[in-house]
């Protein structure tokens, strides 16, 4: 059963159709390590997309900072409004903390709301 702290396939974008739609249509928002893009979701539930290129490291490196991203959507998820976000890291990007990350989602998304 999943878990109010889960990533079910229904919070996911998993199509390149879909990364591509958002990143036509969507809004930007840089930050230090990362690009936010922000489009109004099709869905009741926010979604979320990463990209990691291979200009920001080895494997390792890709999968750490994708699985880091994924956990502050988790926890960050009920204080979004509905929207599909693409995340894209920088060439920076492998040496971003949890911490970093926190603040980087908070200062791309704005202040908490539920528009």
């Amino acid at each position: 059963m999943a878990g109010p702290r889960s990533f079910p396939k229904a919070l996911r974008l998993r199509r390149r159709r879909q990364f591509l739609s958002i990143q036509r249509d969507g809004s930007r928002r840089h930050t230090a390590h990362l690009v936010f893009i922000r489009r109004r979701g099709e869905t009741e539930l926010p979604r979320l997309g990463v990209t990691v290129s291979t200009r920001v490291g080895n494997s390792v490196q890709r999968n750490r900072i994708k699985r880091l991203l994924r956990e502050v959507f988790r926890h960050q998820r009920s204080e979004l409004a509905p929207c599909d976000l693409v995340v894209i890291a920088k060439s920076g990007a492998g040496e971003l903390t949890y911490g970093q990350a926190v603040r980087e989602f908070s200062e791309a998304l704005g202040p908490v709301s539920k528009r």
